[in-house]
């Protein structure tokens, strides 16, 4: 089995889980799905390290050039609510600091989008551009971006379903800054970058992966024939509002 195709396997097993004991609610979700991948790894990826939310950090990864990077449940809230679909699963694998491989389940809309089958873009709309916003925690940039862009918000929950909203075709723009780590945006980057989208920190720099510090803030995935346009829009904000 290929790493992407492992990813997608591992992605949607976790979510099967997931749906199953979603009556049990959050902590036991996030506790149980992130002992199935950690078990799946061992067995399948031994040589690999593991960066996980739900686990301590272990340093070795920093010597390792293959770490799996994984959020066993990226939207705690929401999967606490049901039947909010608006929650996902996350498994990637970063290779010399890259978003190489991943995959991010949808379990509550039957979905499991990875590196191994990239999907096309739908053609853009007319009309606002849609910007997705979290629907308790909007971040500085989004306001900004709003303002200048003149974008519809779209609220909805974590950041792998903002994520791949924008591949859907529900949104055009999902921008974040503050309070993310690598776990959070790893999967639906390199499930971004390889179905054709725009990915990449606010300031327009890459992101990169396994460093010492997972503390990564700020993310910018969208549409590639807008990505100009809101890197400019978000240059001309202070780096103190877009990174609290």
């Amino acid at each position: 089995m290929d790493d992407h195709t492992l990813a997608a396997t591992l992605a949607a097993e976790a979510g099967e889980l997931l749906l199953e004991i979603r009556a049990e609610g959050g902590a036991v979700g996030d506790k149980r799905a992130n002992e199935l991948l950690l078990r799946r790894l061992a067995e399948l990826r031994p040589d690999d390290a593991v960066l996980s939310e739900e686990s301590a950090d272990n340093p070795i990864r920093l010597e390792r050039d293959r770490v799996w990077i994984i959020d066993p449940l990226d939207g705690t809230r929401e999967y606490g609510e049901p039947p909010r679909s608006d929650w996902a699963v996350h498994v990637a694998l970063a290779v010399n600091g890259t978003a190489s491989v991943g995959a991010v389940a949808l379990p509550g809309a039957d979905l499991v989008l990875h590196t191994g089958d990239p999907c096309g873009v739908p053609p853009a709309r007319t009309g606002p551009l849609r910007l997705a916003v979290s629907r308790t925690r909007p971040p500085a940039c989004v306001d900004h971006l709003a303002e200048h862009l003149g974008s519809t918000l779209v609220p909805m929950g974590s950041a792998g379903a903002k994520a791949m909203a924008v591949l859907r075709g529900e949104v055009d723009i999902y921008a974040h800054s503050g309070g993310q780590y690598e776990w959070d945006s790893c999967a639906p980057a390199a499930v971004a970058a390889a179905s054709g989208l725009h990915v990449s920190r606010l300031d327009g720099a890459p992101l990169r992966y396994n460093m010492p510090d997972p503390y990564l803030p700020d993310l910018l995935i969208c549409r590639a024939e807008v990505a100009e346009m809101v890197l400019e829009v978000l240059r001309s904000q202070t780096i103190s509002d877009v990174r609290p």
